[in-house]
């Protein structure tokens, strides 16, 4: 018996919405690949730019360019339709793509990595609501096998082939090999995705943009280099929470007051939205946990190699679309609630296994409990944004998507403060970064922190309103 109740022939690539999920398979890859093909080409970049302190901005400007931009390009797709919002996305990776490749200095660079992240702000969330739109809940559950599984192939791919083009080409080509993947995924959905909207006039909400871009940009910029650039109680971190805190106010008041909202506020009061968020803040906490902490930890204390310890956190990319693809199969058989609670519970399990066992370091006692933690949060990830998406109209699908992918950036922006802050004052307070002893007992409280965070993740998945199995069918 076909569980999900739908053929899987009438959605895969051979369907007649097959080009469409295709396109967004190659725009959802230009993310994918971005999060794990830079990595291994940072040594190179730094040989050929110099100026090795500014590196970590290629980073943190993409993932604050990124989190500022998914809330505002998911409102404009709502206003305007998918399609203009994710070829801009995906241009904007392009224009940006080629630029990187020509850098001639890390300043330019992250300039040109700012731009990139504004690309995967519009691309990200777009995948997923294009996604919601033109397939039902019950094919959803066969389709989200096919996105997740571009993650699971570049979390393989892309720190190999960042290591293959650095060495034997260029760490340009790092950049240089998005430009295909752009051409095709821009000419697939400019050919094949044809949608319906109704003309209206619409009021963009300059004021409350502007508003949010500047608080979430002082926010999440104080969070990501608080103890990296500077020290955590400093006058830097006052002015990026004080700038964050009274925008996020104003924002608050002209949101209230404006007719069409950047973010709808009201969303937040229906329950499966509100909870389904609470989760998602959650997920980002967590992964940012093994993905930022488990490396170092393995390298510092095992002498592992930087690809062994990089394999060991891939397994949370394999365990995430083996269970994604499955989720589907279980949420209409057993209820989106049950499915959510059933992930939040399994990467609990992981996440306190990874705490008990950082006194032993092992490579493959860390993969082991990477996949765990992979199998928990596909189990709730995706069931958790069906539901949210399926909760409301066409005009606030693009809201709700990107108000889920905003909190799993927050997430992993205030998850990166809290570890940090751990990490920084234990390491300090013990023998530094040189001695095992302190680096495991430091990692140590960072896995007992994240632990904590998967209690509260698998808390918030309870606040998930009952529902009937296969009850929800838009």
């Amino acid at each position: 018996m076909n569980t999900s109740g739908v053929d899987r022939a009438s959605v895969g690539l051979r369907s007649q919405r097959g080009p469409v999920l295709l396109a967004v398979m190659l725009s959802t890859a230009l993310v994918a690949l971005d999060a794990t093909i830079l990595a291994t080409a940072v040594p190179s970049i730094v040989g050929s730019l110099g100026n090795f302190a500014q590196f970590p901005w290629l980073f943190s400007s993409y993932m604050l360019a990124q989190a500022v931009s998914v809330p505002i390009f998911s409102k404009l797709s709502d206003m305007y339709g998918r399609k203009p919002v994710i070829l801009t996305g995906v241009g904007l990776f392009l224009v940006s793509s080629v630029l990187a490749g020509c850098a001639w200095s890390m300043t330019s660079l992250i300039v040109f990595r700012v731009i990139q992240g504004l690309g995967a702000g519009a691309v990200a969330p777009m995948g997923m609501t294009i996604v919601g739109d033109i397939y039902t809940v019950a094919e959803r559950a066969a389709v989200q096998g096919y996105v997740a599984g571009v993650w699971a192939v570049s979390s393989v791919v892309g720190p190999t082939l960042g290591g293959l083009l650095s060495q034997f080409l260029s760490w340009r080509w790092v950049f240089f090999v998005n430009i295909p993947v752009a051409l095709v995924a821009g000419w697939l959905l400019l050919h094949s995705y044809h949608e319906k909207i109704e003309r209206e006039e619409h009021r963009v909400d300059f004021t409350g943009a502007a508003m949010l871009a500047i608080a979430l940009s002082a926010l999440i910029l104080g969070a990501l280099e608080g103890g990296n650039a500077w020290e955590w109680l400093s006058v830097p971190t006052l002015v990026c929470g004080v700038v964050g805190v009274v925008g996020l106010a104003i924002f608050v008041a002209v949101e209230r007051r404006a007719s069409e909202p950047i973010i709808d506020l009201a969303l937040l009061r229906r329950r499966v939205v509100a909870s389904t968020t609470l989760v998602s803040l959650g997920i980002g906490a967590l992964l940012v946990g093994m993905t930022s902490y488990v490396p170092t930890y393995l390298e510092r204390t095992a002498g592992a190699t930087p690809i062994a310890a990089g394999a060991a956190v891939a397994a949370v990319s394999i365990g995430w679309p083996v269970a994604a693809s499955t989720a589907g199969r279980i949420y209409m058989r057993w209820g989106f609630r049950r499915t959510v609670f059933l992930g939040g519970a399994i990467a609990t399990v992981g996440a306190a296994l990874t705490a008990a066992l950082s006194p032993w370091p092992s490579v493959i006692g860390m993969a082991v409990c990477a996949f765990i933690i992979g199998l928990g949060l596909g189990y709730t990830a995706a069931p958790s944004l069906i539901m949210a998406q399926s909760s409301v109209e066409w005009n606030q699908r693009g809201s709700v998507t990107g108000l889920n992918m905003f909190a799993r950036s927050a997430g992993s922006a205030v998850g990166v403060a809290i570890y940090g802050a751990i990490a920084t004052n234990l390491i300090r307070a013990g023998g530094g970064e040189g001695d095992p002893a302190t680096v495991i007992h430091a990692s140590g409280w960072v896995f007992v922190a994240a632990a904590g965070t998967a209690v509260l993740m698998a808390a918030a998945t309870l606040a998930v309103p009952r529902d009937e199995p296969g009850s929800v069918g838009r």
